[in-house]
């Protein structure tokens, strides 16, 4: 049976599979998540939590984002194309729910006028559904990869 919690609002909060963020981690040496939780399961050389808001700080280097999955997303996705334009990050990557048919993944990943990704954006789909840290069963939705670099 699937956790009540993955068709209802009581979290918006994923903990990213640790596994998944090692690997990403061996390529983009992150410096920064962004929304973590306190204790910072990923041990990321810097964090901010829910508390410190980490929409509102400036970010640095490469910076791992798995956002609360809400209404919240596209603010999430806004908030790096800023830190990338004015040249305070180098990558952002991003782990989120294969939406395609929202209106964020059609403005800030995919040009649907040019059949193509935005300008530099790379999406990489995972096979099957994660399991996220704090479930007992995979999710009921896909997962995608979303890497902007400048």
């Amino acid at each position: 049976m699937v956790d009540k919690v993955l068709f209802s609002s009581e979290s918006s909060e994923w903990h990213t599979p640790k596994e998944l963020f090692h690997e990403l981690n061996y390529y983009f040496n992150f410096d920064l998540d962004p929304c973590t939780t306190e204790d910072n399961p990923l041990n990321t050389p810097h964090f901010f939590t829910i508390k410190d808001n980490g929409l509102e700080k400036e970010w640095f280097g490469n910076v791992f984002v798995n956002p609360p999955y809400n209404k919240e997303i596209e603010k999430w996705l806004k908030k790096a194309k800023h830190e990338l334009r004015n040249g305070f990050t180098r990558h952002v990557v991003f782990l989120l729910p294969a939406r395609t048919d929202t209106k964020w993944f059609h403005q800030y990943i995919y040009d649907t006028k040019k059949w193509d990704f935005k300008f530099h954006v790379k999406l990489r789909f995972l096979k099957g559904r994660l399991k996220f840290g704090n479930s007992k069963n995979s999710a009921p939705f896909p997962s995608m990869i979303v890497i902007f670099s400048r």
